[in-house]
């Protein structure tokens, strides 16, 4: 497998670790006073520091729900899937999309969560009933 290296924008350092150290239990990786990189799910991410956030925009329907474009997340195990949600209502984060089952009895069937990180990022994390699936018509 091909990891994929995603650079975005957050507020600061600081609260970028504790949602994703501290809540996602990501590995932290380089860092300065600018940037800091994670290990998110086998995935390179760097958070880099700015002022300036474009809004948000829920041009995106699937399956009839509109979803906030762009967005980032992963693909996890129906467990890591079940453990993250009870992580975010354990630690009171609010759910942009709660979670649901999508394409319920279809090819594709998934579990779908969004929420937001401590810089107003959307994410999804998202669990496929049949991980042989994930790319299925």
């Amino acid at each position: 497998m091909n990891i994929f290296h995603y650079a975005f924008k957050v507020k600061d350092i600081a609260s970028t670790r504790k949602f994703y150290v501290d809540l996602l239990s990501c590995k932290e990786g380089r860092a300065t006073e600018n940037w800091i990189d994670f290990d998110f799910y086998g995935h390179q991410l760097s958070g880099h520091v700015s002022e300036h956030f474009p809004k948000l925009d829920y041009c995106g329907k699937v399956d009839g729900v509109q979803v906030p474009i762009p967005h980032f997340g992963c693909v996890l195990t129906i467990s890591q899937f079940e453990t993250l949600q009870q992580t975010f209502e354990s630690n009171n984060i609010e759910f942009v999309i709660k979670p649901q089952t999508r394409y319920a009895g279809q090819v594709g069937e998934q579990r779908t969560m969004f929420v937001f990180d401590f810089s107003g990022n959307p994410l999804e994390f998202k669990a496929f009933s049949n991980e042989n699936e994930v790319f299925a018509k």
